[in-house]
């Protein structure tokens, strides 16, 4: 019988089953023999975490290890309140549950001890402060604002020159809906487009 493989785990990293097959024929099973050992903790099914020690104790996972492994190799993006709120257009709520935008699936999830709620919409790969103007026009009235008390606020941030016109122009007609495009045209001066 051959000797049974070590299986190095990077302590804070969160696996999924299907990872742990280059240390064994049956991941599965290896899974439940490395959370036996202390060596994984379950998080929900066929997520796994490799515990990282603290002073504190156990360090729990990022959301972005959570989510990197959820979506294994799918593209998603985490929006929301934090990001709406660094805008400095008066968004100052918080969400129960972090914004997760992706191609996969719409819903609420809980993975781990963390509850996501997931969005399946379109999104660039590389959103820019413009795109994250047009995600919060989107979903002003989740936050408490409306596009009324917005309008003039963006009107001021594009005249501060904070963002950029024809930016907040392409992520508009790329990825808002009508209501966000006429009230980026009517906030953007015709000259910087």
């Amino acid at each position: 019988m051959p000797a049974r493989q070590e299986v190095q785990l990077d302590a804070g990293k969160v696996y999924r089953t299907s990872h742990l097959a280059r240390w064994g024929a049956n991941p599965t099973r290896l899974a439940g023999r490395l959370e036996s050992e202390g060596r994984l903790e379950k998080l929900s099914q066929g997520l796994y975490y490799a515990p990282e020690q603290s002073h504190f104790g156990v360090v729990p996972p990022s959301d972005e290890a959570l989510l990197d492994a959820f979506f294994d190799g799918s593209p998603w993006l985490l929006t929301g309140p934090p990001r709406w709120n660094a805008l400095g257009l008066g968004s100052t709520q918080l969400f129960a549950r972090p914004l997760v935008y992706n191609t996969m699936r719409t819903g609420t999830v809980r993975i781990g001890r963390r509850t996501f709620e997931l969005r399946r919409v379109s999104f660039p790969s590389e959103p820019t402060a413009e795109w994250y103007v047009v995600d919060l026009l989107r979903n002003a009235e989740s936050v408490g604002l409306t596009r009324e008390k917005l309008e003039p606020r963006l009107r001021a941030s594009l005249e501060e020159g904070r963002f950029s016109a024809s930016r907040l122009a392409e992520m508009a007609g790329r990825f808002g809906r009508r209501a966000e495009q006429k009230l980026v045209r009517r906030v953007t001066p015709s000259g910087d487009r």
